[in-house]
């Protein structure tokens, strides 16, 4: 049985939702008569809770639940069409199942986050889908992977969190499991480095570096199988 665990982020790390998520943000500020300006600035923020983004935008905090429902209903007619596989992604799942037992932990609601995965053909290799509506916290704090591993009765000393931001790495540590930061999402090198000392190119690289680490180093005391 394995014993290892890989927990996921989405955004930036298994997908590229970019265009569907600004394009969505687009239509709820135009929808209800505002102006988002430069949706560039939207890459930063994402995930964060959409609130915060909201708020961090301009938006009234009272106000968010209308921008919320109106980015929700463009970004579920859109939301496969406009989101692709990050390079590497499928292989990365494919490669990291073999070897241990897979999770996601992400801020997108777990509903959408399933029918991602379920479209992309790779739902069944994660045991578990820990989305927004299923904690009271977000990233940073360690409430979504601990839960993840509770789900899971997973052991969080033989977990890692693999994600692109300063969220994903911030709850791993926070956890005090293993992270791996990746650089084909949204977040920056240096900032990443803030959290871990293992920063990569994408998820693929992350995948090959921690099963060479689990498997290969000498003298590693953890069993990852048995």
């Amino acid at each position: 049985m394995k014993k290892l665990v890989l927990l996921f982020d989405m955004d930036g790390t298994i997908i590229d939702s970019t265009e569907a998520i600004t394009e969505s943000f687009e239509t709820a500020f135009r929808s209800l008569g505002k102006d988002i300006g430069d949706v560039s600035k939207v890459l930063p923020l994402i995930g964060y809770p959409l609130d915060e983004i909201f708020v961090k935008l301009g938006i009234k905090k009272e106000n968010t639940d209308d921008f919320i429902n109106a980015y929700k209903a463009h970004y579920r007619i859109i939301a496969k069409r406009k989101t692709k596989l990050i390079s590497g992604a499928k292989e990365a799942v494919r490669e990291a199942y073999g070897f241990a037992r897979l999770g996601i932990v992400t801020t997108k609601t777990s509903l959408y986050t399933k029918k991602i995965l379920e479209y992309f053909g790779i739902l069944r290799q994660f045991e578990v889908v820990i989305g927004r509506e299923d904690t009271t916290h977000t990233k940073p704090h360690p409430e979504p992977i601990l839960k993840a591993l509770r789900t899971m009765d997973a052991d969080k000393r033989n977990a890692w969190m693999i994600g692109d931001t300063i969220l994903d790495m911030g709850a791993g540590k926070a956890a005090d499991i293993e992270c791996a930061g990746v650089l084909c999402g949204y977040g920056k090198e240096k900032d990443l480095a803030q959290y871990t000392n293992i920063v990569l190119k994408d998820t693929l690289e992350a995948v090959q570096y921690i099963k060479n680490k689990e498997f290969l180093n000498i003298g590693k005391t953890r069993n990852i199988s048995e």
